[in-house]
């Protein structure tokens, strides 16, 4: 008789949380949006058993099975990549407009190029959508009188930038954008080089980490920065929601879905979340809010997390507290580090660009949460997708 668990219902990854490639491989599915189910080999014989058997007799992690009945060893992202049928090699070696970012701004911005009849390659190494695609519920994007849900608003942007003609490359990562002569060549992971007449960075924003002692150790494993990727893993457990803000709030709400207690602890004396939201969460007798708070470190034991250490700032006490997970939404920094050394920045590290949106280089536009002055809302960084869009058109025009 066949093993059922070699025909899940859902991808399977078996690994532990001291493998750096299990790491890798939970990152992958997680950036990428795709739903799986995680094993720990270490907390359980059964499991390693059948790891051993699969492999021959080899502990070999991760093993990851598909519900196809496929099994793939320690797979590279590109072998994953593969597996799942994602599009990492462009069609053609050149382009009118190369986008890198796949966000709202980038997908909008490349609907509009396309139905302009501009050949537009768009590429993204995590899930198409941004950070708007992992929002539980988009509430104030105009013509939603009721709320999208963020995966739901990722996926019809997607396939509207594609019904116009956009080719999209999915788990591929830019590595350089270069001039060449009149032209922008812009390369990436796999030794890839692609040309464009004009390239637009959306490359948005990442969430800010603690930078404590700990958190390193358990990115991926106990720490984490999307709710809905790894909510689900905390089901009937306790966690800690790290930030005050609307995202904290949010985040700390979608997870009272799976998590018995969900407790929010923030460094400003005064929560920065909105009245609705703070509202939201004083109605939910499993959530608390500390406010004036640090947290100074998570203590590891056997790789997992043993306690968190936070402190109050009046009074310089400190506390060690028992969670199963800690999430973190503190803020956003930009992700401009392809044209860190190139073009001009503000002193956080956000690009500046001229009125047309166009940075110190020519033909290399920025726009979106990259960009220096954007207001980190998804109806704002579409407006700037058409807008930098149209500005395109009428540079390569001139």
């Amino acid at each position: 008789m066949t093993d059922p668990r070699l025909t899940p219902e859902l991808i399977t990854l078996y690994g532990t949380g001291w493998c750096p490639d299990c790491k890798r491989s939970k990152m992958f599915f997680g950036e990428q949006r795709i739903p799986y189910a995680y094993v720990d080999v270490d907390a359980d014989a059964e499991a390693m058993a059948f790891v051993e058997t699969t492999n021959k007799g080899m502990r070999s992690i991760p093993l990851i099975i598909f519900p196809d009945g496929a099994v793939l060893v320690e797979p590279s992202n590109a072998q994953l990549a593969e597996k799942l049928a994602l599009q990492t090699r462009a069609k053609k070696s050149f382009y009118d407009v190369i986008i890198v970012g796949g966000g709202p701004t980038g997908l909008t911005a490349a609907l509009y190029l396309t139905r302009e009849g501009l050949e537009t390659l768009l590429i993204e190494k995590a899930g198409l959508g941004g950070q708007a695609g992992i929002t539980q519920t988009l509430d104030n994007f105009p013509g939603f009188d009721e709320g999208i849900p963020g995966a739901e608003f990722a996926a019809r942007l997607t396939r509207q930038a594609q019904r116009f003609g956009t080719e999209i490359l999915q788990a591929q990562q830019v590595v350089a954008i270069e001039q060449d002569g009149p032209y922008l060549c812009v390369s990436t992971g796999d030794g890839a080089e692609y040309g464009a007449k004009a390239v637009l960075l959306a490359t948005g924003a990442r969430y800010r980490r603690m930078d404590i002692p700990g958190e390193e150790e358990l990115i991926g494993t106990n720490v984490h920065f999307c709710a809905t990727c790894d909510g689900a893993f905390y089901k009937g457990k306790k966690v800690l929601v790290v930030g005050g803000g609307n995202s904290g709030f949010e985040e700390g709400l979608f997870l009272t879905k799976f998590a018995t207690q969900v407790d929010i602890i923030d460094h400003s004396e005064k929560s920065k979340a909105s009245r609705i939201l703070q509202e939201k969460v004083a109605e939910k007798e499993n959530m608390t809010v500390t406010l004036h708070h640090d947290v100074l470190a998570l203590r590891v034991k056997d790789h997992h997390l043993d306690t968190v250490v936070i402190q109050d700032r009046a009074s310089a006490v400190q506390k060690e507290l028992t969670y199963d997970g800690v999430f973190v939404f503190i803020g956003f920094s930009p992700n401009s580090d392809l044209v860190k050394d190139k073009v001009n920045l503000d002193p956080w590290g956000s690009v500046l660009t001229d009125k047309t949106l166009m940075t110190s280089i020519p033909g290399l536009f920025a726009a979106g949460d990259v960009r220096s002055g954007a207001t980190k809302q998804a109806a704002s960084a579409a407006g700037e997708g058409a807008t930098v869009a149209l500005m395109i058109r009428q540079y390569l025009a001139e």
